[in-house]
């Protein structure tokens, strides 16, 4: 133990420090709200798991929980470790109850953890005010049977993992947690100290997390090989990018989407794909993700290619960023290996910029789209086809646009169109400039003044399309800068080594229907390169796989109203929010593949039990058998994609966004 004047910190065990009867807690008003969603729990509760199995020497420590004696000193007032502590007390609180008619004796122990000894009823926490009987009836099982809360959320996910024939092993996890706790005392600063815990340093990020839970519970030595024969060679292929490059690897071996956002969801995503196992799974592991980190480094500096056709089309995916990279990467490792050939792996790098330059085009969104095709192109090179051609607009619709949108990737697209293998030390040439001046003249008679105001507006629409752009060597740009079209034809374009800009010699003056017969010609061309597979699947609607389908914390503004429908395997279903969704889909999955869903719900503790074993809000599915309908919207969204997945449809299930849906 070290003590100072007004700090005073130990290291003990949680269950032992809560259980203690001196402990009473008190959760200031100034706390933010409690927020530990399911994610979290579960991670707990497979800690606690862990800890148990390991020998009696083995203990998980949680971190340091602060505290300050109130005025009074009965209780402790708690300043960092609200969301720990009150996550510990669900968890205790449904063990307790799953026990104390079969296990009294373990329940008389659970209780001390739960309720002071003072003969008052009261519990050891005592959340702040506003929400501080919704805890309290959760902990004395008090619910209502119709409500909602994060208490009630993660308390009944303890509820349905944790049963009485696995209470003595969760037990033993938890009374082996440890933190330190550091009580402050009368003159101590206490926001000072807390910020020095919680603000001092940049806080973990995903790659760090993956790179410690790779190397926990190793030896030494062994830490020391993982380090220097892959993740040393991981980052040195990856760089800056090692977090972009562990989420995208992650929706390249998963199939899923994987939000990098919010709290370590790429962490969340690895520990989920990578579960602990042996030292030499491990090695075989990390040799793959030292594969594709290489891999990945060649998708960032495609130089590094050997083969020219390969590396000219890496270059062109970059085009897009980095959005297609984990389609990509597992297309050039398949090809590395020989599992593909090189002509299919040309043909999926074309198939992809295709996708994402048509969809720009016409204006559909390019996000959330490449793990479906993941998924996809694991079946194989039809599966893939068939994915691509669905989501990708057709000549029609994107000849149509291309007449009078402004020309995304301009450089690109011209480059490709007029056979410039390198854009450097190019400009895209505006042949009716986007603001012409007074003296400008598309025929060399009639200057820009001189057109009516509906000319100039048609001439300014068109000034961004296909038909009016063409590449110029930055040196002829420069020579003819805001010139007429007669004079940068016959100074600049007719001396162009570019075929196409050459071919504007001929041309005997320039306006709309100019612009409008080179935007016809070059979209043939357009077509022709960026070409969709030649397949009937279409979708223009925009809708989304329920596999791909966004999981949202809590219950946002709007949960309510985030679909405007579902169409489930061919079915038009009128449901708007995730709570419905999941009641129907897991009905639908009890009435058509019964076995399947009982599979679901037995490996993952629930939804669907054989009794109302808890408070709560509960749909009566058969005799017997009831769906819980208790769980934040994460939860649910989670369990009815994995229903699906576990009865083999999930890809032909889709939701179909709202405005709201889509803004949320």
């Amino acid at each position: 133990m070290a003590t100072t004047t007004n700090v005073e910190a130990t290291a003990t065990g949680t269950i032992e420090w809560l259980a203690a009867p001196s402990t009473a807690i008190v959760v200031p008003v100034y706390q933010r709200q409690y927020r530990w969603d399911i994610g979290g729990c579960e991670k707990l509760l497979s800690d606690v798991r862990r800890v148990a199995a390991q020998d009696d020497a083995q203990r998980h420590f949680i971190g340091s929980i602060l505290s300050a004696q109130d005025a009074t000193g009965s209780d402790l007032i708690l300043i960092d470790g609200q969301q720990r502590i009150t996550t510990i007390m669900l968890l205790v609180a449904a063990l307790h109850h799953a026990v104390r008619d079969a296990d009294p004796a373990m329940a008389a122990e659970l209780e001390r953890v739960l309720v002071r000894s003072d003969g008052s009823g009261r519990t050891k926490l005592r959340p702040h005010d506003a929400w501080a009987d919704l805890y309290t009836s959760v902990v004395l099982d008090r619910r209502d049977d119709d409500r909602e809360s994060r208490f009630d959320d993660n308390y009944a996910f303890f509820r349905s993992q944790v049963h009485a024939d696995e209470a003595p092993r969760i037990w033993r996890g938890l009374q082996k947690l440890e933190h330190v706790s550091i009580t402050l005392g009368p003159d101590a600063n206490a926001q000072q100290i807390f910020e020095s815990l919680n603000s001092t340093g940049e806080p973990l990020r995903d790659h760090e997390l993956i790179h410690n839970y790779i190397l926990m519970g190793l030896s030494h030595a062994e830490q020391r090989s993982l380090e220097n024969d892959y993740w040393i060679p991981i980052e040195q292929h990856t760089g800056e990018l090692i977090g972009s490059f562990w989420r995208q690897y992650l929706v390249m071996t998963t199939g899923r989407e994987v939000d990098a956002a919010g709290e370590h969801g790429v962490y969340a995503a690895f520990r989920s794909s990578f579960p602990r196992v042996s030292v030499d799974a491990l090695h075989h592991d990390a040799a793959v993700w030292r594969e594709y980190a290489e891999i990945y480094g060649t998708l960032l500096r495609p130089e590094r290619e050997p083969d020219a056709d390969i590396r000219r089309q890496l270059g062109f995916v970059s085009t897009f960023g980095r959005a297609a990279f984990p389609l990509a990467m597992g297309a050039l490792g398949d090809y590395r290996r020989g599992v593909i050939s090189r002509e299919e792996l040309i043909e999926t790098l074309e198939w992809v910029q295709a996708l994402l330059l048509r969809r720009t085009i016409v204006g559909l969104p390019t996000d959330r789209l490449i793990a479906r095709l993941c998924r996809a192109r694991a079946e194989g090179r039809d599966a893939l086809a068939r994915a691509v051609a669905r989501i990708t607009p057709s000549d029609e619709r994107v000849s149509a646009v291309l007449k009078y949108a402004e020309l995304p990737h301009a450089a690109y697209v011209l480059g490709r169109i007029e056979g410039v293998g390198d854009t450097d030390g190019y400009d895209v040439e505006h042949i009716v400039p986007t603001a012409p001046a007074d003296s400008w003249s598309g025929d060399g008679i009639r200057p820009w003044s001189e057109y009516s105001e509906d000319e100039q507006n048609s001439h300014r629409t068109l000034a961004p399309t296909l038909g009016n752009l063409t590449l110029l060597e930055e040196a002829l740009t420069e020579r003819v800068f805001g010139a007429s079209f007669l004079v940068k034809r016959d100074d600049a374009y007719a001396r162009s080594s570019v075929p196409a800009t050459r071919a504007l010699a001929d041309v005997s003056g320039w306006g709309t229907a100019a612009i409008i017969r080179r935007t016809t010609a070059l979209t043939a061309e357009f077509v022709r390169i960026w070409a969709r597979p030649d397949l009937p699947e279409i979708d223009d609607d925009g809708l989304t796989p329920v596999l791909d389908a966004v999981r949202r914390r809590g219950w946002p503004t709007g949960w309510d109203r985030e679909f405007d429908y579902v169409e489930y395997r061919g079915e038009h279903w009128e449901v708007k929010d995730v709570k419905a969704l999941f009641n129907r889909v897991f009905r639908r999955a009890w009435t058509d593949d019964r076995p399947a869903a009982l599979a679901y719900s037995a490996r993952h503790g629930g939804p669907i039990y054989d009794e109302m074993a808890w408070k709560g809000q509960w749909d009566e599915v058969a005799e017997g058998s009831y769906l819980y309908m208790g769980w934040d919207s994460n939860y649910m969204m989670t369990a009815l994609q994995g229903v699906l997945e576990e009865s083999g449809i999930a890809a032909e299930v889709f939701v179909k966004y709202s405005y709201i849906g889509n803004v949320m």
